[in-house]
């Protein structure tokens, strides 16, 4: 079997426009969870839950990022591409939390929720 590659680059687009990825990817694509229910007399079954998708990066600080143009975003499209080819589309997105440059290293972690993320492989 030949050997695939599963990690090493990572690609981020902002409704459209690609941002350097720093150092992390983080995407949680899940809209439900389930937690396991257990009584006195054994597993009952289980719960669920709504989740809120989201995709976190941390992106290299270069003139073209505006944090006021991040904290704008309310209504967005964002995409992550894994090495593998995996896309991941977070769709009606908004700027969620908050964040703080680090101007020493040049970089800033940025989070982004939404209604749904979808997988495309």
């Amino acid at each position: 079997m030949a050997a695939t590659r599963i990690a090493g680059t990572a690609f981020f687009k902002l409704d459209g426009v690609q941002y350097s990825v720093e150092g992390t990817l983080n995407v949680q694509p899940m809209s439900i969870m389930r937690e396991g229910r257990v009584g006195l007399s054994g597993i009952t079954g289980y719960s669920e839950r709504p989740m809120i998708p989201f995709i976190e990066v941390e992106v290299t600080k270069t003139p073209e990022l505006s944090m006021k143009d991040i904290e704008r975003v309310r209504d967005s499209t964002i995409t992550g591409e894994a090495a593998d080819g995996t896309t991941y589309v977070l769709r009606n997105a908004w700027f969620a939390g908050e964040t703080s440059l680090d101007l020493g290293e040049g970089k800033a972690t940025l989070r982004f929720e939404g209604l749904e993320c979808v997988e495309v492989a």
